[in-house]
């Protein structure tokens, strides 16, 4: 009965409509690039009312609605930061913004009251829970079954939970992240020096070296399903600088022998607006002449790759058409709004099929990930059932195992067969 009804031929735009909706609702998907921890990682792991609030997205929009100075937000205690907010941006105005409407989707989805004056009852609702318990019912909400962490071998924050032994949590899978080392390598330096391996500033001697075993080393630390770094604007390669020698000489070898992709993420321009904190860094327009470099010149390495402007996306798809070795990835950060992602994601759709990881959630609070994915279902579903009706319109039949299929590719299997299926 099951095979029958995959094989129905769909024949109306409405009924092709439907299946994409069915489909997409009961394909849990993997979410493989996120900001959230596992709950060892104890205060890192982020969730609740509080840091729901006090993202920085929502920070960023609280300094244009209200007359409170960033120095004075900074002074406030977390859960006065979120009274502050509740009360600008939510209690006195409409939360309409892509980011504020997400947090009332979030709430709302576990039964809280959206038009509440005070946040003491969330709090109270918040306090009670289980926190393993209260993932489960995230995920199950989201519809994920995993999702990749962002972890630094470098954050002192983070450092101390890699120490000793632990056992693996299987809903959350991690990524090596090289940010520290790529872009700040003087300031840095020394606490990997610290960690045992002979380095210096100038990244000379035997330093090449030593980092390539510092990343082998955590690589059987962490068993990361990839390595990644933020990449700024200015971004070239080949080039005359230390990221080059880094790259060159230690990165890439290890991503190429061992088979794990090296996700690149490129466009950020930190601390537009220091004041602002995490909230203060914007975009830019990169020169893709990078990727044809380092896709063209390593075959044998995979890449991840998601671009942060607006204004790269096309030439980032005819790129991705060019080099079966490179990944594209998602709509993060200040693409991640409905209206780009639309444009975005139907422009790969129509130059690359169903070879791209249609999105992730980038989210940095667990709650975050209802309304992200239904964000991502309630928009990307719409552009899949436009392609599948405009290809039934052009005279091939459309079943529902060819939309079950295309959506496993975009959410699940393009990077669990394609990315994750390592040499080691």
């Amino acid at each position: 009965m099951a095979t029958q009804v995959l094989s129905t031929t769909l024949t109306t735009q409405r009924e092709i409509a439907q299946a994409v909706e069915e489909v997409f609702a009961s394909t849990a998907v993997i979410d493989i690039h996120t900001h959230l921890f596992a709950p060892r990682f104890e205060n890192l792991n982020l969730w609740g009312v509080d840091n729901l609030l006090t993202y920085h997205y929502l920070e960023a929009e609280l300094f244009r609605t209200s007359t409170v100075r960033p120095e004075q937000y900074w002074e406030l205690d977390r859960p006065a930061r979120a009274d502050l907010i509740w009360k600008t941006m939510f209690v006195e105005r409409a939360p309409i913004s892509e980011a504020a409407r997400g947090a009332v989707a979030a709430l709302h989805a576990l039964g809280l009251d959206t038009n509440a004056e005070s946040l003491e009852p969330m709090r109270e609702y918040f306090r009670d829970l289980d926190v393993d318990d209260h993932i489960n019912r995230i995920f199950r909400l989201a519809g994920v079954s995993s999702v990749v962490m962002t972890n630094d071998p470098l954050d002192p924050e983070e450092l101390p939970f890699w120490n000793g032994s632990h056992r693996p949590d299987p809903r959350f899978q991690a990524a090596l992240r090289m940010d520290r080392i790529l872009n700040l390598w003087p300031a840095h330096h020394e606490e990997i020096s610290a960690q045992g391996y002979e380095v210096d500033a100038h990244a000379s001697g035997k330093s090449i070296a030593e980092v390539r075993r510092f990343i082998e080393d955590w690589m059987r630390r962490m068993n990361p399903v990839y390595m990644a770094v933020s990449l700024p604007d200015s971004f070239m390669f080949p080039a005359d600088d230390l990221r080059h020698r880094l790259l060159e000489g230690a990165i890439l070898p290890v991503s190429k022998d061992l088979g794990l992709p090296l996700a690149l993420m490129i466009g950020v321009r930190r601390q537009a607006n220091p004041t602002l904190r995490l909230a203060g860094d914007a975009s830019g327009r990169a020169n893709l002449l990078a990727l044809e470099n380092l896709c063209r010149d390593y075959p044998d390495n995979r890449f991840l790759v998601s671009v942060l402007s607006r204004e790269n996306q096309h030439e980032f798809c005819v790129y991705s058409r060019k080099f079966a070795n490179m990944m594209p990835f998602g709509c993060w950060w200040f693409l991640n709004n409905t209206s780009v992602v639309e444009e975005i994601t139907r422009e790969r759709l129509e130059m690359l099929g169903t070879s791209f990881i249609a999105q992730n959630s980038d989210a940095r609070v667990l709650e975050q990930l209802i309304y992200k994915w239904r964000n991502t279902r309630r928009t990307i579903g719409k552009l899949i059932a436009d392609q599948f009706a405009l290809l039934a319109d052009d005279g091939r039949a459309v079943t529902r195992a060819d939309i079950q299929d295309a959506v496993t590719r975009l959410f699940r299997t393009n990077f669990e067969v394609r990315m994750m299926t390592a040499k080691r």
